[in-house]
């Protein structure tokens, strides 16, 4: 397994920087403004998508702005194009949430997880957005937007994020589904090697209940990667690791683990 950490209270995974001025009751709510935001734009809800959008509202993109009627009547398009189709609609979600605010304007970024059926396989595209929002007559409403597609290096930066959260959850599904099936492991406490069923077998032992990534040095070349950082913190144990990813079939999949205790 990757690292293996002592009860130690350290916070894991900070969702942003911390905002005085934007409780953290806040940021659930405006986190529940966007998601409700995304469910009305799956389902062409049009009455919805109204009172979300200003009407000043400005989408801005790479081929230019967009404007509030302009996105609304695509969003409803989009839907009655897919429920006219025999396709199932593509799957979406939306997580790794940074939310700050003052009492009158808010900013959310998140990552994008958009699952389609491609020739009977499923097929993952990802990127990341940025809504800012002014409160109007006491609510909410979004005036402006912007997003780009997640570039590889950018994805196994978040692959390595899901991974620490799947220790920390001791969600063995995670590993079953992105470590490659000739997968290899070096132990950091022990040296010894390990197939992916020995990995997922080991890491069952052990309960994770702190961990912290930090310094991730990515390097991408074709459909290989190699991920390296240190796990700092006041931990039991710090371990620098070098991760290797492969790409098939168009997903990066874990290939191999190696780490290294630090004193």
């Amino acid at each position: 397994m990757r690292v293996v950490l002592a009860a130690v209270a350290v916070v894991s995974f900070a969702s942003g920087p911390a905002f005085a001025q934007c409780p953290e009751a806040d940021q659930k709510k405006l986190e529940q403004f966007d998601r409700a935001w995304g469910e009305a734009a799956e389902h062409g809800d049009r009455a919805h998508l109204q009172g979300i959008y200003a009407d000043d509202f400005a989408g801005l993109s790479a081929t230019g702005s967009t404007s509030k009627t302009q996105i609304i009547d695509t969003a409803v398009r989009d839907f009655e194009r897919v429920r006219a189709s025999a396709k199932p609609a593509p799957k979406v979600v939306h997580d790794y949430y940074v939310i700050g605010c003052t009492p009158a304007t808010a900013t959310i970024t998140h990552r994008n997880v958009i699952t389609t059926m491609v020739d009977g396989k499923e097929k993952t595209a990802y990127s990341r957005s940025v809504h800012f929002l002014e409160k109007r007559s006491d609510r909410w409403q979004v005036v402006s937007n912007a997003g780009n597609p997640l570039g590889d290096a950018a994805v196994l930066v978040y692959m390595e994020r899901e991974w620490n959260d799947a220790e920390l959850a001791r969600d063995y599904a995670w590993h079953e589904r992105n470590y490659s099936d000739d997968f290899s492991g070096i132990s950091s406490r022990t040296g010894a090697l390990s197939t992916k069923s020995e990995d997922i077998a080991s890491s069952k032992k052990a309960t994770v209940t702190s961990a912290n990534l930090s310094e991730l040095d990515v390097r991408v070349e074709g459909d290989s990667a190699i991920m390296g950082t240190d796990d700092k913190g006041a931990f039991d144990r710090k371990v620098r690791f070098t991760d290797t990813f492969v790409k098939r079939d168009g997903r990066w999949l874990v290939w191999a683990t190696q780490g290294t205790a630090i004193s």
